[in-house]
């Protein structure tokens, strides 16, 4: 058995001794503080923002405020494992680093950084679409660690095809396709200071390095920049996608293919009459739909509508590692963490990025180890492992 993921605590205090601490804050409210102080308003907003008056993203939290852990006492659990397996991809804890685009924005480092750091810790990236950087390029920074892709959806299935060729022979394994951005929520924080870095060619970088993306340019992006990018805007906004459209990935994907943004029990049911491997249950965040009901609002009737028979992940309000163990006490089979670790990422690259991962492990690892449980098969087994109080 390894060192347990809680004893970056212990590594943290010792550091006090010689007077060190944390550079990159523990506290989830002081790290985005923290990272606003380091942000300009346009890429902080475009972070931290959500759709119109951000009741969503309220509502995520508020969900979480009606659940509670009920710990058991006089269990041994000196020694945890909470290492798990999700659609053929092992990995120490049921922890993946959710699909964010754009993230040049916030340090010039981006979505290498991002993988690096979860490699180290053999945590899955989901690389996003909208990365600043390009499949092969993350695919490198990842090295031996295991990688996933998420998919926003372009309307020509020559790009599509194309890029997902790329992913696979990259080494990304399972395939997951954003169902709730088909086109851009109403949000005042990038309108009111018309920032959308796509418009500049920012979070770009994997169709305009695509080969069948630039066929249809008369001339390269390096040469004509917002000819591409108005080849781009039609083709990945605007179009609603179908669930008779799934074929196309299933065709050309042999690996899972994922769902993200189911948040109905019907959906949910639909998505395994086609065949589909797994869902993300998910509001993106609060970014698309303003008045959506808090996600884990929704992750118990699906979990129990699923029964097992396809993998269900969570995303959307997860801040701290007690966040992750209350999903996946309420049946989750893993969990997403989104805007956190990209504001480790502005205030400290790599570094940072590793150090909210760690934060985030070492939280869930006390909280599971003090409410009762010692590896993620016990956690299954109890049927009162957390309560609704509210």
């Amino acid at each position: 058995m390894g060192v347990p993921f809680g004893a970056y605590g212990a590594e943290i205090y010792l550091q006090g001794l010689a007077d060190g601490r944390p550079a990159v804050p523990t506290d989830p409210s002081r790290l985005e503080a923290a990272a606003r102080s380091v942000l300009e308003d346009g890429p902080f907003g475009y972070v931290a923002g959500g759709a119109g008056t951000g009741a969503t993203m309220r509502a995520n939290r508020a969900a979480f405020d009606r659940y509670g852990m009920v710990p058991r006492m006089l269990r041994d659990t000196t020694e945890r494992d909470w290492s798990t397996t999700v659609l053929g991809t092992p990995m120490p804890a049921p922890l993946l680093v959710a699909p964010i685009g754009v993230m040049s924005i916030v340090h010039p480092d981006g979505e290498p950084a991002v993988a690096r750091a979860a490699a180290e810790l053999g945590l899955p990236m989901v690389l996003s679409t909208a990365s600043s950087h390009t499949i092969e390029e993350v695919a490198a920074a990842s090295g031996d660690g295991p990688r996933w892709y998420q998919l926003y959806w372009p309307t020509e299935d020559a790009v599509t095809v194309s890029i997902l060729e790329r992913a696979r022979a990259a080494g990304y394994r399972v395939l997951v396709v954003t169902l709730d951005t088909w086109t851009l929520g109403w949000r005042p924080h990038d309108l009111d200071l018309s920032y959308l870095p796509f418009l500049r060619g920012v979070g770009t970088a994997i169709p305009f390095s695509d080969p069948a993306f630039r066929a249809g340019l008369a001339a390269p992006p390096e040469e004509d920049l917002m000819a591409a990018v108005g080849r781009w805007v039609p083709m990945f906004t605007g179009t609603a996608v179908r669930w008779d459209r799934l074929d196309l990935l299933r065709e050309h994907w042999d690996g899972p293919i994922v769902l993200k943004g189911v948040q109905h029990v019907d959906d949910a049911l639909h998505a395994l009459d086609v065949g589909i491997d797994g869902i993300v249950v998910s509001n993106h965040g609060g970014r698309q739909v303003d008045r959506a009901i808090g996600s884990l609002d929704a992750l118990p009737g699906i979990v129990a509508a699923v029964d097992g028979r396809a993998a269900v992940l969570f995303d959307s309000g997860i801040r701290t590692g007690a966040d992750a163990a209350v999903a996946l006490a309420l049946g989750a089979d893993a969990v997403l963490l989104g805007r956190p670790y990209v504001y480790g990422l502005a205030l400290g690259g790599q570094d940072g990025v590793r150090h909210v991962l760690r934060s985030v492990l070492a939280e869930l690892d006390l909280t599971l180890a003090l409410s009762g449980f010692a590896d993620l098969a016990q956690l299954r087994a109890a049927k009162d492992a957390v309560t609704k109080h509210g």
